[in-house]
């Protein structure tokens, strides 16, 4: 049971993080101490502040698995978990849960577990941390496997929606999330663009805003930035189509097909340029012959240590 997800206004500006915390433990307190009802293992490794899992860990405990600092050992004991009747639910930040353990989320490949892995801190977003801890390979690395299921949701609204979704659905499904609040996207009525009547369909593309002179792609918490730049393009004449990509390893069809009508085509994350969701596009435009304009923006070197928003 996965409940009905929470609504966040317009004027809150919060972490994707916290939202994902939040659903996870409105998740748990359904289902907590419910006969009949599938556990829920929430698996940590001494972040369960930083990546959002305390508030589960008080109203769940025996279903919380505090690992101490051991990701390789929780990778593999969280898909071995998934494999004998449980969900497993692992949150680290993206260096440590991936990057650092990459072979064992290889192996849960493999082994076809049923494991939801929570990575935050992904991106340059995670600035103050430096290079070391700047996960800026994510898209890449899963795009090696054949199962993973990847989202990297635009706001503290997605965020929850795709939460509750990857809980319930069966399979590896990785949820990749920045640091830093972010600003809950809006329409052009002003209402929440993932509130109420919005439903998290994987593999589907967010139309941000409507418009047919060029077209960009954007990933996760670069979304609200593309919105900003495209407001400013709208005051000099130009109105592009803004979409948003949560699931950058699932190319929507009818997206492209609408990108390329507009002739040009500009992918915006936060993630290195040539792995991550411009890759993906540039190579679906190769394979399929189409002649039009493209560039991929994202990460270009290891980012520096300081502000997020000034390392972006």
């Amino acid at each position: 049971e996965t409940g009905m997800p929470r609504s966040y206004g317009v004027d809150i500006k919060t972490d994707n993080r916290t939202a994902f915390g939040n659903a996870l433990e409105d998740v748990g307190r359904l289902n907590y101490g419910q006969a009949g009802k599938t556990p829920l293992l929430v698996f940590d490794c001494d972040l369960a502040g930083s990546v959002k899992t305390d508030g589960f860990a008080l109203s769940c405990p025996c279903w919380f698995k505090e690992m101490g600092i051991q990701e390789h050992s929780t990778a593999t004991v969280a898909g071995a978990a998934s494999c004998g009747g449980v969900i497993s639910l692992w949150a680290d930040f993206g260096v440590f849960g991936l990057d650092e353990a990459y072979n064992q989320q290889r192996l849960n490949d493999i082994n076809e577990t049923n494991l939801k892995v929570a990575l935050t801190h992904v991106g340059l977003d995670v600035g103050e941390d430096g290079m070391t801890h700047q996960c800026i390979d994510y898209v890449g690395l899963f795009r090696n496997t054949f199962g993973w299921k990847l989202i990297v949701p635009a706001d503290p609204n997605q965020t929850d929606r795709a939460t509750r979704w990857a809980i319930e659905t069966p399979g590896n499904v990785c949820l990749a999330m920045g640091r830093s609040k972010l600003p809950v996207l809006a329409d052009e009525r002003g209402l929440p663009l993932f509130g109420e009547g919005y439903e998290f369909r994987y593999g589907k593309a967010d139309v941000i805003r409507e418009g047919n002179d060029g077209a960009i792609f954007c990933m996760g918490q670069m979304a609200h930035r593309a919105l900003r730049a495209w407001e400013k393009l709208r005051e000099t004449g130009i109105r592009p189509l803004l979409l948003h990509v949560s699931c950058p390893l699932e190319i929507d069809e009818e997206a492209m097909k609408a990108a390329i009508k507009t002739g040009a085509i500009l992918t915006v994350e936060d993630h290195h340029s040539r792995t991550g969701l411009g890759s993906g596009i540039g190579m679906r435009l190769a394979e399929d012959g189409e002649a039009v304009r493209f560039r991929a923006m994202g990460v270009h070197r290891y980012g520096d240590s300081g502000a997020s928003e000034e390392v972006i």
